[in-house]
């Protein structure tokens, strides 16, 4: 089964340490949203992985990544 995972906890601590909260607000979700995704619980919508990777200025497949 594929799975999708992500950089964003190693992505906040290399942007001086943002906290959750910060990067929920930059990026319009929840902070829950961004617990959830961290722990691998929750896949984005295509818009808010963009939005994401947005926020960190970097491309999507920085940010998240798709394994087989």
């Amino acid at each position: 089964m594929a799975k999708i995972t992500n950089r964003i906890r190693r992505l906040r601590f290399d942007h001086n340490e943002m906290t959750q909260e910060e990067l929920a607000k930059q990026a319009g979700c929840t902070r829950q949203t961004i617990i959830a995704l961290e722990q691998g619980k929750y896949v984005p919508s295509i818009e808010l992985a963009f939005r994401i990777a947005e926020v960190f200025s970097v491309r999507l497949e920085e940010v998240f990544q798709y394994e087989r």
